[in-house]
């Protein structure tokens, strides 16, 4: 058993027709038929929405891709139309809030991965593969691969996990010519953030995207490059062969699996409250990021 601890009930705007409550976000349609989409801050941990939110999550998570987006519109546009507050929305959907094109998804997470790490490093040592890709003897923990690679995955239900599927497997689903388009602007997406995080002293080690089709032009949608999508690490104490310290939710994994917390990951009782300073260094983290990316103060 998995997925929410408390499942929140969805704000009522005139205007707007709930659609659905995500691990993050709720998405909304107004009458004008574009989404729009709510960050909250929720915050998701072993296949749990936890019951103790991050403050400021969501905000930092609309306001990091809004940043990206800027960055990456010469290689993909992105589904935003405004971030304009809807009439009669609560005060605090204030900078959590986007308007966007409502497209047609494609039905696959596409991971970029530049590093060997997570799902990508389980698999490599049962197979020396990724997603059925061949890779070099000698790997391990954080280690950088010999070039980004495309790595996709199913989309998973709240509860449930994302699973890595073979390129073929995409284009089967979608398409030979709609698998290829997928992989060339992931990877493309992909080098650009790599660059941009590595002169901020920040490697970019993974990260997954969702695309979506405007009539016949990809879109990217969703978040972009946030540490909820993706794994930053700080540069200057990268060392491969062992788990790297990130600027996400590391604090609360690390809590909730240790005895302090008093749950047992295996059972089917859902984790326990988050005490203050775990949110606080949590809430700390997704801040970093944000400036370090950014250059920009948060406050």
């Amino acid at each position: 058993m998995s997925g929410f601890v408390e499942k929140p009930e969805p704000a009522e705007v005139p205007g707007l027709v709930h659609i659905h409550t995500g691990k993050v976000r709720d998405l909304y349609r107004n009458e004008a038929g574009d989404l729009v989409m709510v960050a909250s801050d929720r915050l998701s941990a072993y296949d749990w929405v936890l019951p103790t939110d991050i403050p400021d999550k969501g905000r930092v998570l609309t306001q990091l891709s809004l940043w990206w987006f800027e960055k990456l519109v010469d290689l993909v546009p992105n589904h935003v139309i405004s971030t304009d507050l809807p009439a009669g929305a609560p005060a605090d959907w204030a900078g959590r809030t986007l308007v966007c094109r409502s497209l047609r998804m494609v039905p696959v997470e596409c991971v970029a991965r530049g590093y060997l790490t997570g799902s990508g490093l389980a698999e490599y040592k049962e197979s020396r593969t990724v997603c059925g890709l061949a890779l070099p003897e000698g790997l391990m923990d954080a280690s950088e691969l010999p070039g980004p690679i495309f790595t996709p995955a199913t989309k998973a239900a709240v509860g449930d996990h994302d699973e890595n599927v073979p390129y073929e497997e995409v284009a089967h689903q979608v398409g030979a010519e709609t698998a290829a388009l997928l992989r060339r602007t992931t990877l493309d997406v992909y080098g650009r953030a790599r660059d941009i995080a590595r002169d901020r002293g920040i490697i970019l080690a993974d990260t997954k995207f969702e695309f979506g089709f405007d009539g016949e032009r990809l879109v990217i949608a969703d978040e972009v490059l946030t540490p909820d999508s993706s794994r930053f690490w700080p540069a200057a104490g990268w060392e491969p062969g062992r788990p790297q310290p990130s600027y996400d939710k590391q604090y609360v994994r690390d809590w909730l699996t240790s005895p302090a917390s008093g749950w047992d990951r295996g059972s089917e009782q859902p984790p326990p409250p988050l005490p203050q300073e775990i949110v606080d260094a949590t809430r700390a983290k997704y801040v970093e990021a944000y400036e370090l990316l950014t250059g920009l103060s948060w406050r």
